[in-house]
């Protein structure tokens, strides 16, 4: 009887195995470099996306502003219906209207309607551009903050591996009566600091993992890879050029520009409703008892009439002034604006290139550091096993290259992102 039980246990056993063994394997992690990273989170970003929506409705209202310089047609219809024995204003108990209309406006305000609707075009585009580069930025920063939390996991797990071999060789050490007990408890001591180093160093990278994958991905997937170019950061090119780039490309002066340019044209429309404006319209069609080309006495019913319409402001107890006012207050606002945005480039591009330069000359002492620390590490744990050396220096070097070897990946990434936050005043270089 306790046989059958132990039957369907295996055969249950056997089941499941073979059902994992048929499952198909997961897939490969996507492999991403920072360029395809770049392009997938400009297609999920919703800052940028709203930029670019913001830049094609800035791009129609040029066109609307354009199509009000043109003359326009409507085709009007209409059928009147009134009591036989009671006409009020008709022609008569049925009438039937329809009418073609051309209609142009001639208005001051016209032209520089037009050519606000250029500067909010060109404004759009410079916003555009400001969150394609800030978001240029932030990838940058995540991307690799998270190849550097790699490499930090990979130095916690040396580590930890050397740790539990300083612990053997000390143990060995005090079973030959080399060295005391408390070396033993010492190098215990570093093997549990070197475990719970590996764990924050773990979970330091899966949150960058996320916050990385917030950006990149329509859904919340961690099912990707880094392609690790870390250590080949590009050269940081001289001042001067750095200079040209931004006097040429920098959206930001660009957006004030056209802020200007827009309150400038402002200043106009609001002028043009001082001035008289002028309309007209040509009409050709029909307005008749009978809807037909010839009415009942066999005369033709279409026809035509042009109608002109002029408009001249008298009295608006100065609301129009009142305008015109706000617009000069706008454009001299507008103004100071791009005097003092001017001023924040020249200042931001003397202060990123030399937060540049200084985290590339830092690279040099950071791997400097490194090369020693690990050389010091090599030579104090020969020492130790010689009896040259106690196991205070040997957990100290032990800190010291493991300090080293991540001070200086977090010196990549400061490079890195500093060449992203100058980047967002010149563009690419």
């Amino acid at each position: 009887m306790r046989i059958v039980p132990s039957l369907l246990a295996a055969a249950c056993c056997l089941a499941a195995a073979a059902a994992q063994a048929a499952a198909p394997p997961p897939p490969a992690p996507l492999r991403l470099t920072l360029s395809q990273a770049l392009a997938r989170a400009r297609a999920y970003s919703p800052q940028f996306q709203a930029a670019l929506a913001a830049e094609g409705i800035a791009r129609d209202n040029r066109a609307i502003a354009h199509a009000a310089l043109l003359p326009s047609l409507t085709l009007n219809n209409n059928y009147i219906w009134t009591q036989d024995n009671i006409y009020v204003a008709n022609d008569g108990p049925h009438e039937f209207v329809t009418l073609g209309d051309v209609h142009q406006n001639f208005n001051f305000a016209l032209g520089p309607a037009l050519k606000q609707a250029g500067a909010g075009a060109l404004l759009a585009r410079a916003q555009a551009q400001i969150a394609q580069r800030g978001l240029r930025a932030a990838v940058t920063a995540d991307f690799y903050t998270l190849l550097a939390d790699r490499h930090k996991v990979a130095t916690a797990r040396q580590a930890l591996a050397d740790a539990q071999n300083y612990l053997k060789v000390s143990r060995e050490r005090e079973q030959g009566g080399e060295v005391a007990h408390a070396d033993v408890i010492q190098a215990e001591l570093q093997l549990e600091q070197s475990q719970s180093a590996l764990r924050q160093a773990q979970l330091l990278q899966r949150q960058a993992k996320l916050a990385l994958a917030v950006l990149l991905f329509r859904d919340l997937n961690l099912n990707f890879a880094l392609a690790d170019d870390l250590g080949q950061a590009p050269p940081l090119p001289p001042l001067r050029r750095i200079q040209a780039l931004a006097a040429l490309r920098n959206p930001i002066v660009a957006s004030a520009q056209a802020q200007l340019e827009e309150a400038r044209q402002g200043v106009k429309i609001a002028r043009a409703a001082l001035l008289p404006s002028f309309s007209l319209d040509y009409f050709y069609g029909m307005d008749a008892h009978e809807y037909a080309l010839y009415n009942q006495y066999h005369q033709f019913n279409l026809g035509n009439s042009v109608m002109g319409m002029l408009s001249i402001p008298v009295f608006h107890w100065g609301a129009n002034r009142a305008r015109v006012h706000q617009a000069q207050a706008v454009q001299r606002q507008a103004q100071v604006q791009l005097s003092y945005t001017q001023r924040q480039l020249l200042a931001a591009l003397q202060s990123d290139y030399a937060a540049a330069q200084a985290a590339h000359d830092e690279l040099a002492l950071l791997a400097r550091s490194r090369a020693l620390a690990a050389e010091s590490l090599r030579l104090v744990g020969l020492r130790y096993r010689d009896g040259e050396a106690t196991i205070l220096e040997l957990v100290s070097a032990q800190l010291a290259n493991t300090a080293a070897r991540n001070a200086y990946n977090d010196g990549e990434v400061r490079y890195r992102v500093a060449l992203a936050t100058l980047q967002t005043l010149t563009g690419v270089f």
